[in-house]
């Protein structure tokens, strides 16, 4: 509305030769189609600016006074007009991250997804959690992950993974499987308690499926035999926003500067201090200190290490979001 009254102010002085309070008087009356008489006789020119004043002014008071009228209706429901902001900006996401559930390892994984500024969406079943939900300034969703309008809601479709880290083995193993069927290509990372579930969860569509009790024993089993190795993969830290010391970078990334062929061409370690430890190829195999010879296929990630700096170098260097 702002806009438009100064392309209406600007119009009349411009093409009638208004004063600037005729001009502001003759834009108000033209906006809100009062239907006063006009403050001088319009030449040709000023008439055809004033239709398109009128056409723009009726789209835009329209909107505005819809928006008004919705918030004197809805203003005891403060909490309805929240929750359609909120749906608004996860109908916005595209290629985001859904997690279900919002206990202990739910937040962690939204603590790291938060570190890396990667989009989310957290589906709570319960309504106790929504003011932990509120504090920590995410997006959520509150109903249960079963139910196929939850999911929608959530934007599975448009997702590119989904973690499940519900408590319950049966309820992952049902979620998992509903979400497979609603989106054929999405990544999905379930939680999983017993032994049992792991090859149903795969069977479900799992892509990967985390045990978190057997990896926290075999991490307190590490401290007591190799003590130094774990505490220095312990300092590696992808938690805090300023802290990150490893990335996972896409070989198309990095060749937007001209052709990739290998890693030694990349030459990172004089570019940005950063250190190749890792190469992922088109087939998700694995090479662990990969040769500086390894050609670089489409499709395929390299994993590096270095300091928050040298990786901030790294993103800057190559225009990395």
């Amino acid at each position: 509305m702002v806009a438009i009254l100064f392309v209406g102010i600007v119009g009349y002085m411009f093409l009638s030769n208004y004063s600037f309070v005729d001009a502001l008087y003759m834009t108000v009356i033209t906006m809100t189609t009062v239907g006063f008489g006009e403050v001088e006789p319009l030449n040709e020119q000023a008439r055809i600016f004033t239709i398109f004043l009128i056409l723009a002014s009726v789209v835009i008071v329209g909107y505005a006074l819809s928006v008004i009228t919705e918030y004197i209706l809805s203003k005891n429901n403060i909490e309805e007009l929240k929750y359609k902001k909120m749906q608004r900006q996860i109908d916005s996401f595209k290629n985001h991250v859904i997690i279900c559930g919002y206990g202990r390892n739910g937040k962690q994984a939204a603590r790291k997804l938060l570190a890396h500024k990667k989009p989310f969406v957290v589906i709570e079943k319960e309504k106790a959690i929504e003011e932990r939900l509120q504090m920590d300034d995410v997006p959520y969703v509150i109903g249960n992950a079963n139910e196929d309008e939850i999911l929608i809601q959530a934007g599975v479709h448009r997702a590119s993974s989904f973690i499940s880290a519900l408590p319950n083995d049966a309820d992952n193993l049902f979620v998992v499987l509903t979400t497979r069927q609603i989106n054929k290509d999405i990544n999905i990372i379930s939680r999983a308690s017993q032994d049992s579930s792991y090859e149903k969860l795969k069977f479900a569509g799992a892509n990967n499926v985390i045990m978190p009790d057997r990896i926290g024993g075999d991490h307190m089993a590490s401290l007591v035999v190799v003590p130094g190795l774990m505490e220095f993969i312990d300092n590696l830290s992808i938690v805090g926003k300023s802290n990150i010391n490893i990335e996972e970078i896409a070989v198309e990334k990095l060749s937007s500067k001209g052709a990739v062929g290998t890693i030694k061409d990349l030459d990172l370690r004089r570019k940005t201090g950063c250190t190749v430890i890792g190469y992922k190829d088109a087939n998700g195999e694995y090479t662990v200190n990969p040769e500086a010879e390894i050609r670089l296929e489409p499709e395929s990630k390299i994993i590096v290490l270095g300091r928050p700096e040298q990786i901030k170098a790294l993103n800057y260097e190559y225009n990395i979001d």
